[in-house]
């Protein structure tokens, strides 16, 4: 028998509509209407600000270690509006615009971070599930899910938000491989922000894209402009369609840059460099899509400076509801793990309780 190149039936593909200025290639044009491209804009400055509100409570102790997504608004704000009430989106934990555009209100997206249980609970009806920080785990919740809906007969699909880096952890490849051999209405949309921490993405796999990885379990990959809002439009919603319509599941790499931190407990200066940043500073997401909106006339200063205001106005709004809720009992993170206590957490609880009077914290009301 004769040796052969084997090639591949599944297909990988780049798509960029518009250019770091904002400008259109009218070929590609998705026709995105008025009303939901402002909508989407306003969704990335609503992520933006809240982000900037959280780092600063972090720093202030009002919350605890915050994940910004600073540079990759694009990414999830564009995706999430695609997906329809009945879809599922399964999150990482970058994704603000997306929490906030399925209805989860501003100061339980903040609760998650201060370490309340209720930032944990989607809004009654939402098929969401909360933030997932470690780190892929996520990826079979979502397979899972889409083989209900397949086993159910439902035309509908999910979405699941991942990162570079959890490329390389054994459960991505596992919901992949299941994905795959099922046929399953499931898209993969891993923002490859170019770090996975410190570790560059040269450094998370030999491949040429990450897109490409979809081959492996017998679907299409398509890499994405991830700084590019039409991009991302187009490419979810063809990706999501074929899911519904009983195509199978498709992988999506969007290509952007995580701007700032990993988290607030991290330093970047000490493994990137400020010129790798400056670079891709001129392609951030949210000026890109403002000059677009522009020079397509349905953006003016008067109009975007409405939209700031309200902005503005809805993440103060959702604080303010967080730092209301805020007044609980400290000695409560000894309640509901046990009927009756041990006796080393009895000591311990105890041990604290007097912690809390010698430095004049109020407990027990």
């Amino acid at each position: 028998m004769p040796r052969k190149v084997i090639t591949p039936k599944q297909k990988i593909e780049y798509l960029s509509i518009l250019d770091g200025d904002g400008n259109l290639d009218e070929t590609l044009d998705p026709k995105l209407d008025s009303d939901r491209a402002l909508y989407i804009y306003k969704l990335m400055l609503v992520a933006r600000c809240l982000d900037e509100r959280m780092i600063k409570m972090q720093r202030q102790g009002r919350v605890g270690t915050y994940g910004p997504c600073h540079g990759q608004e694009a990414c999830h704000c564009a995706a999430s509006v695609v997906m329809a009430p009945d879809d599922w989106i399964v999150h990482a934990f970058r994704e603000p615009g997306s929490f906030f555009h399925r209805g989860w209100p501003i100061e339980r997206i903040i609760q998650f971070w201060g370490g309340y249980e209720e930032g944990c609970c989607p809004p009654e009806g939402a098929n969401d599930l909360p933030i997932a920080v470690p780190i892929a785990t996520q990826t079979v919740h979502a397979m899972g899910i889409a083989w209900a809906m397949k086993l159910r007969g439902k035309k509908d699909a999910v979405l699941c938000y991942l990162g570079d880096g959890a490329t390389s952890e054994g459960d991505f490849h596992e919901a992949m491989n299941f994905a795959g051999v099922y046929h399953l209405p499931v898209v993969f949309f891993v923002q490859n922000n170019q770090w996975a921490i410190s570790v560059p993405r040269d450094q998370q796999t030999a491949s040429e894209t990450i897109a490409q990885k979809a081959i492996a379990y017998g679907f299409d990959g398509l890499q994405l402009d991830g700084n590019d809002v039409l991009a991302i439009y187009a490419g979810t919603k063809e990706t999501v369609e074929k899911a519904r319509g009983g195509g199978g599941p498709s992988l999506i790499e969007a290509v952007t840059y995580r701007l700032g931190v990993h988290t607030t407990a991290d330093d970047p200066k000490k493994y990137r460099s400020d010129e790798e940043v400056a670079r891709w500073q001129k392609l951030d997401p949210i000026p890109r899509f403002h000059n677009y909106l522009v020079k397509r006339g349905v953006l003016d200063e008067k109009l975007a400076g409405e939209i700031e205001s309200d902005v503005l106005e809805i993440v103060k709004a959702g604080v303010d509801r967080y730092e209301a809720g805020r007044d609980v009992d400290p000695l409560d993170c000894f309640t509901h793990m046990f009927s009756e206590l041990p006796a080393e957490l009895v000591e311990q609880r105890e041990e604290f309780r007097q912690a809390l009077e010698r430095e004049g914290i109020a407990h027990g009301h």
